[in-house]
């Protein structure tokens, strides 16, 4: 694969308080991201096969990198998300061919599971550009108390030719949820939903 990543950045961001009440049990979210050339930046090209093929790869290696930092065991991985900032030189499909046909398969692997579609979020930008990466439960996206997100942004990326590709994983929910719905112990698992 022709894939040319100018740098990976890793983020762990550890919850222990929210408001005035510390969390009961500490947790962690890390954003892995990688800063990659966009082959296709300054032209239209029908075929992006190159670009879901570069998904297919940092979609396993930085969930990987993610539970490697947060110093967790795959399967303690709780939350998901992923998203991509491209560079204004490309075309916000070619963040939609990295993201969604084949980032998903190694990405749920690198966290042990995870039922639920894997909630994302794109744009376009210059370097700076700040992307909101959604996060829900990883096997069952009606989990309420899992709803979050984890701000990414690289001062330097991405130039005009490059595209920012987040991976984000948690080792738990929003600090102190309390707004009702389904609970992380009543989980079914079957159709990524409850």
């Amino acid at each position: 694969m022709d894939l040319t990543i100018r740098k990976i950045v890793t983020v762990v961001e550890e919850v222990r308080m929210d408001g005035k009440k510390a969390v009961d049990k500490p947790f962690k979210k890390c954003a892995a991201v990688a800063v990659i050339k966009n082959p296709f930046a300054g032209e239209y090209q029908e075929d992006l096969t190159l670009l879901t093929d570069a998904g297919e790869y940092l979609g396993g290696l930085l969930a990987q990198k993610a539970v490697d930092a947060m110093g967790i065991a795959p399967a303690q991985a709780e939350s998901y998300g992923k998203g991509a900032i491209i560079g204004l030189a490309g075309e916000l499909e070619h963040g939609a061919a990295i993201l969604h046909p084949k980032l998903g398969k190694p990405m749920r692997e690198a966290v042990n599971g995870g039922k639920a579609i894997i909630p994302s979020a794109k744009k376009l930008g210059g370097a700076g550009t700040p992307l909101d990466v959604p996060l829900h439960y990883k096997d069952a996206a009606f989990v309420r108390t899992h709803y979050d997100a984890m701000e990414v942004r690289l001062h330097d990326a991405p130039a005009a030719d490059e595209i920012v590709v987040a991976v984000v994983v948690t080792s738990g929910g929003r600090p102190h949820p309390r707004i009702g719905g389904l609970q992380v112990q009543e989980v079914k698992g079957e159709d990524g939903l409850r």
